[in-house]
């Protein structure tokens, strides 16, 4: 591909996002994770940092940082001397991360719901509520946020900051698209949000058996 193309990729799927000058390398992360997730850089497509600079407003230097980062949670591939490939999601690399998700997330989530009483509970309903909010305006890159959010959470309830970090990058690598993948619709976002405040719910009564059937299904289904 050469240089014009990555350019006019560049231009036509990045959305025209502008960044303040503080944090600008945490700025122009969260603005790439975005794209990822909400289709505007695309898997296969190669992208320059010169010309994602150009299209935030800043220099090519915290895009390449950024991406150094994305590059390390897989989400991308640096190519030298031409800039950093989206990398693929196959069906099955999706269904085992959400595998390795329950595994890790459904017990820890089961001994709370034994161990912590219900006004710690209560305390997570505006982190729930969020995720509703961002189904509701269809925003799914907005939504992997609120949906990573509530789950940090509730696992930080369990004290284990190593659990809270590797279940956080299992999340956004199970949110990125699969090439080709109808993107996810509001109906789909709204019903995800609805499981956590159903979840929430059986936490706050104590319900260990519905809690586990309902950190199942969530599991199980899409979109995180």
């Amino acid at each position: 591909m050469s240089a014009d193309t990555v350019e006019e990729t560049d231009r036509e799927t990045v959305p025209a996002r502008k960044v303040r000058r503080h944090s600008v390398r945490g700025q122009v992360l969260d603005a790439l994770r975005a794209a990822l997730v909400d289709g505007g850089l695309v898997p296969g497509e190669i992208y320059s940092g010169p010309a994602l600079g150009e299209r935030f407003g800043v220099s090519a230097t915290p895009v390449r940082e950024a991406m150094q980062q994305l590059a390390l949670e897989g989400a991308v591939e640096c190519l030298p001397n031409r800039g950093f490939r989206v990398l693929s999601r196959s069906p099955r690399a999706l269904a085992e991360l959400a595998e390795v998700r329950a595994l890790l997330e459904v017990p820890v989530m089961l001994r709370l719901a034994r161990d912590v009483p219900a006004s710690a509970w209560a305390g997570l309903r505006p982190a729930a509520a969020a995720t509703g909010e961002a189904a509701r305006a269809g925003d799914l890159a907005a939504y992997g946020e609120a949906d990573r959010a509530f789950h940090r959470a509730v696992l930080s309830l369990a004290g284990n900051d190593q659990l809270v970090r590797l279940t956080e990058e299992l999340h956004r690598r199970a949110m990125l698209p699969m090439p080709g993948a109808p993107r996810v619709r509001r109906a789909e976002l709204v019903a995800d949000a609805a499981e956590h405040a159903a979840l929430l719910e059986a936490l706050i009564a104590g319900e260990v058996g519905v809690v586990e059937s309902l950190v199942r299904d969530h599991f199980a289904g899409a979109p995180g």
